[in-house]
């Protein structure tokens, strides 16, 4: 295994260090030109620009009347999917919708900021969010639930699911399963670019919407970057990335393991394990052709695109600190500490989207049932952002109210602001002027 990447950080000079946190997605100006007349196209053509792109890019048999998923297809879905797999989805919905359900934030609250004058925040649902669920490497109702619920439970009225269609112009049934036991049942067959597009424009079968969320591939990415000013694009969420923390508490076979889930998303993820242990470093090179003997045949085509190129590998570092050096700089979208005692790590970690604590809580666990949101921010955007949640689909308001009592104390205040900053009608907003209405309205 001596073609996995393999990189000794204490040896590395500044240069190779921040290659070390390039992802795939970092230079997106080629597919920014590809993007561009796409958007163009859906924008002045709507439905007829969806349907040829859906044929086109994803090679599907679409037109412009099949494009939204009907109920007979919903009904049909279920009877598709095998009745397991169902049990999962509804295990895993109702761990989702506690979790976010416990994180909503209360309707409004009003806090007494000095006597007599009151403030505080309301918080009201986003009225039209559009999620995107990708299909290219393979069928995700997980991203389905996590980026359903919380929209449900947020108490958007308006939630649409945008996904790509299958050859034969189909969704997958387990998609529709999980988006109808979320609650949502306006599904449409758009995937790319062109869907991005076509809820930020809208389209004569779609209506516009004020947001999307949901990862997607650097076409997607690439187009919300695009219309950032049309339409709020979200958590930045591009190709997966994992990184493993491991101590010398752990076997390294155990770290490669891990190290390989978000490692077969695709020659576009990105997958490190970081360990300053040589044995453990050492014992998980020697555990990864037992572990790909177990994997289908394309996720190890995959994962060994992604070991053995320019972003990912195993990082062996010096010491503790200089892992949580690497961590922090690289600032993953999964991190998972692998210790007998994770704890002791996590308060050196302040820069990863998600930290999964300890030997049983793999990145597996966490993207499909155990509760917290598993769209997480990609290339370095943890830095700044968090998890999806609840908060991503409500908006928040300000609330103010200033009692008679309390009125005159505030006025001096900010009417000797005003004139320092020279605005003089909000000086005479709390002028004498003022008074003189207030008294004739009494």
């Amino acid at each position: 295994m001596s073609n996995v990447s393999f990189h000794e950080y204490s040896k590395l000079d500044a240069a190779q260090k921040a290659a070390l946190l390039r992802r795939s997605e970092t230079d997106i100006s080629s597919f920014i030109e590809k993007v561009m007349p796409i958007l163009e196209a859906v924008k002045t053509e709507g439905d007829a620009a969806l349907a040829r792109f859906g044929r086109e890019l994803d090679k599907a048999d679409v037109s412009e009347a099949t494009l939204k998923v009907t109920e007979a297809e919903f009904d049909a879905a279920f009877s598709l999917v095998e009745p397991e797999v169902i049990k999962a989805v509804e295990y895993a919905i109702r761990n989702i919708r506690h979790f976010h359900e416990e994180q909503k934030p209360e309707a409004m609250w009003m806090k007494e900021i000095r006597p007599g004058a009151y403030a505080g925040d309301r918080f009201t649902p986003i009225q039209s969010v559009a999620l995107y669920v990708p299909r290219g490497k393979g069928s995700f109702p997980s991203v389905t639930m996590m980026t359903s619920v919380p929209a449900v439970v947020a108490g958007v009225p308006n939630i649409a699911i945008v996904t790509p269609p299958a050859p034969d112009g189909s969704v997958d049934a387990a998609t529709l399963v999980a988006a109808r036991l979320a609650g949502v049942e306006t599904v449409y067959k758009v995937g790319g670019a062109q869907a991005v597009a076509a809820v930020a424009y809208g389209t004569q079968t779609i209506k516009p919407a004020f947001k999307i969320v949901g990862p997607g591939s650097p076409w997607v990415v690439a187009a919300k970057r695009l219309l950032a000013g049309v339409i709020d694009t979200g958590v930045p969420a591009g190709p997966s990335e994992g990184m493993i923390f491991a101590d010398d508490t752990v076997h390294g076979g155990l770290a490669a393991l891990d190290l390989l889930i978000e490692a077969e998303h695709g020659p576009d993820s990105s997958a490190y394990l970081v360990t300053h242990s040589r044995r453990v470093a050492e014992e998980a090179l020697a555990a990864l052709p037992e572990h790909w003997a177990r994997m289908t045949e394309q996720r190890v085509k995959f994962s060994r695109e992604v070991l053995t190129g320019k972003c990912g590998g195993i990082v062996l570092t010096s010491s503790d600190e200089e892992s949580y050096e690497f961590v922090n700089a690289y600032a993953p979208e999964h991190l998972e500490i692998l210790s007998k005692d994770p704890f002791s790590h996590l308060s050196h970690i302040t820069e990863a989207a998600e930290i999964l604590m300890g030997l049983h809580t793999p990145v597996s666990i966490a993207n499909f049932c155990l509760g917290p949101n598993a769209v997480l921010p990609t290339s370095r955007w943890a830095r700044s952002f968090g998890p999806l949640s609840v908060t991503d689909f409500v908006k928040r308001s300000s609330i103010g109210y200033v009692t008679a009592s309390a009125y005159p104390e505030f006025a001096k205040h900010a009417h000797e602001l005003a004139l320092y900053e020279g605005f003089s009608s909000h000086a005479n907003a709390v002028s004498p002027v003022r008074d003189v209405y207030l008294k004739k309205g009494s």
